[in-house]
């Protein structure tokens, strides 16, 4: 969930760091530091906030050298103070190390070395004096240390280390990303990071580093780099990747958020999801007819799009599939078999859990097709298929435009499934067009009137039926970690099973209403919690006397789902705004969840 970024080369080294984490600062930003290697000194550069925060007290561009290393922290180990921060050094200072990840037995190892003096509370600091220890008491090299200190942690993670002394750079990887970029002509200039965005502005030549995997760049012999397997230290042959991939924007572009920015890129992004390859979702149809089972698989907000699937294919194209959250899969392994089917959904391709399902799904031989928003992730490498939601970069961390291109997506493949391809495409674009038309200032406007009025309150209730439930779990979501509102979502049904006892005046509680078979139902449950004094605000194309406020959306038919989610979407960004939170970077969260 932390951000690595590593440099060698012929520039200065700060220049492309700064801007790389600056970057990757959606994977963390509790603190950030950059260490560069000058001469034959390591110099470091840290504190707690953001990247801007900390470079305006810092000035991280004054640290001189053309290689280094630089992270952004989601804290797991270790509160959020300066010390804490990465990189962490050795006893010595010639060690300096960068970290993604959880060291599970870090406290065996810092028992170990007990004559080694530690600064913070983290896990991360104990892979440089490890090294250190490897070096100095079993006189092993800085590259033979790295590899037996990456065996020794146990825990899914990714490192990267530089030796003064030697000037080399080491990265290791067991279970978390890590990437290398080449430069486009020269062999002296090498790029390591968490994400390809880091270095894309630089080239798009790239290498992955899998699992039990290392990498070494020596710039005593011309920058090479070599690469090896971690267990056995056999040399491994690496193919370079083109990267052919449009990030799109990385700026706010005269938006004051990013949330904001991308939420009012759907007018676009729906459009582009669904510009897919017929062959291959005509393909992946077949594949779904035809497996015995399919799971359809995610954590999060990606979860919530493979419930609105599970309803999607039972009503569009009369087949049963399984909607189950990552961590849960492992449950359903004694089910598996070669002829089933997962449809994995992640927005990095790098969640933990997720690739997680995936190692079991491949321990039964299970076929498996990802859906995705970054290319080259670790998810796509490790499926059989894949389709890109071509949402372009979501920079921050609540999920929005790429929630609903993964819907649509999931939308097509059901009436591929179904055999109405065509008649899905053009559902999806009228959606497309509509979400265009609804995306206006004046919408804007009448939504943030209803952010004021909820601005206190601390308990919002949503409810659902159909293939809209799962969009009230995913307002549910989106509530929270925006505008950390206590907020939940409910099957409408059952609010005379318990839910109605939490309804008290002027309780706020979202009616999710599409027209469609559900309708009536919904109208009826919003006046059950009317009537127990519950304050309905109405997400329909239709006003209703019921609500007592009305977010009007287009009547879309079996795309309503994609249409509903935005209103809320908008609404959590202003309530947050009005909180004076920070709607990009919610407290305790991160986009990319790298660990378990």
């Amino acid at each position: 969930m932390c951000g690595i970024v590593a440099y060698v080369g012929p520039k200065k080294a700060s220049e492309i760091l700064l801007k790389g984490i600056k970057t990757l600062e959606y994977r963390g930003y509790d603190s950030v530091g950059i260490a560069t290697l000058a001469g034959n000194i390591i110099s470091v550069k840290k504190d707690i906030g953001k990247v801007d925060e900390a470079n305006a007290t810092l000035n991280f561009l004054a640290l001189e050298g053309n290689i280094g290393i630089a992270h952004t922290r989601w804290s797991t180990h270790g509160g959020v103070t300066k010390e804490n921060a990465h990189p962490h050094l050795d006893c010595s200072g010639k060690i300096a190390v960068v970290h993604n990840g959880i060291v599970d037995n870090h406290q065996q190892i810092r028992a170990g070395l007990g004559s080694h003096r530690f600064l913070s509370q983290t896990d991360t600091e104990v892979i440089p004096h490890l090294i250190e220890e490897l070096m100095s008491k079993e006189g092993l090299d800085f590259v033979a240390a790295v590899r037996k200190a990456a065996n020794t942690l146990n825990g899914r993670s990714a490192f990267v280390a530089i030796s003064s002394e030697t000037r080399q750079m080491a990265a290791a990887r067991k279970g978390t990303p890590l990437i290398i970029g080449l430069h486009e002509t020269s062999n002296e200039e090498f790029f390591i990071a968490s994400d390809v965005t880091a270095f894309l502005d630089y080239t798009n030549k790239v290498m992955y580093l899998d699992d039990n995997e290392m990498a070494v760049v020596d710039v005593k012999i011309d920058g090479k780099i070599a690469f090896s397997s971690l267990t056995s230290g056999n040399e491994l042959k690496k193919r370079v990747v083109d990267i052919h991939w449009h990030v799109g924007s990385t700026e706010k572009e005269g938006y004051d958020h990013f949330l904001i920015k991308e939420v009012m890129e759907q007018k676009h992004t729906i459009a582009a999801a669904i510009n897919q390859d017929d062959t291959k979702i005509l393909a992946v149809a077949n594949d779904i007819k035809s497996a015995f089972g399919t799971f359809f698989v995610g954590c999060g907000t990606a979860g919530k799009t493979c419930m609105v699937a599970e309803y999607l294919f039972s009503k569009i194209a009369r087949k049963h599939i399984n909607s189950v959250v990552a961590s849960e899969f492992s449950n359903y392994k004694h089910y598996l078999t070669p002829k089933t089917l997962m449809i994995a959904v992640s927005q990095s391709g790098e969640t933990a859990d997720v690739l997680e399902a995936i190692d079991v799904a491949k321990s039964k031989s299970v076929r498996v097709v990802s859906l995705l928003n970054v290319f080259g992730s670790t998810m796509m490498r490790a499926s059989d298929d894949f389709f890109m939601v071509n949402a372009g970069a979501e920079r921050a961390v609540v999920s929005t435009k790429a929630t609903t291109a993964q819907i649509a997506v999931l939308t097509l493949l059901a009436y591929a499934t179904a055999g109405k391809l065509q008649e899905g495409k053009l559902l999806l674009m009228n959606a497309a067009s509509a979400v265009n038309d609804m995306l206006n200032p004046r919408y804007e406007e009448h939504i943030s009137k209803l952010a004021f009025l909820l601005l206190n309150k601390k308990d919002i209730f949503i409810i659902g039926r159909g293939i809209n439930y799962p969009i009230a779990l995913e307002a549910a979501i989106k509530l929270q970690e925006t505008c950390y509102t206590h907020a939940q979502g409910f099957a409408a049904g059952e609010l005379k099973h318990g839910p109605l006892a939490l309804i008290d005046e002027g309780t706020p509680c979202i009616a999710i209403v599409a027209n469609d078979e559900t309708k009536q139902d919904m109208i009826n449950n919003a006046t059950e919690v009317k009537a127990r004094g519950g304050y309905i605000i109405g997400i329909a194309p239709e006003n209703n006397e019921v609500f007592d406020y009305w977010l009007k959306v287009p009547d879309v038919g079996d795309a309503s789902p994609i249409v509903n989610i935005i209103p809320v979407q908008i609404l959590a960004y202003h309530i947050a705004v009005m909180r004076g939170y920070n709607p990009d970077y919610p407290r305790n969260l991160a986009k990319s969840v790298t660990v378990k």
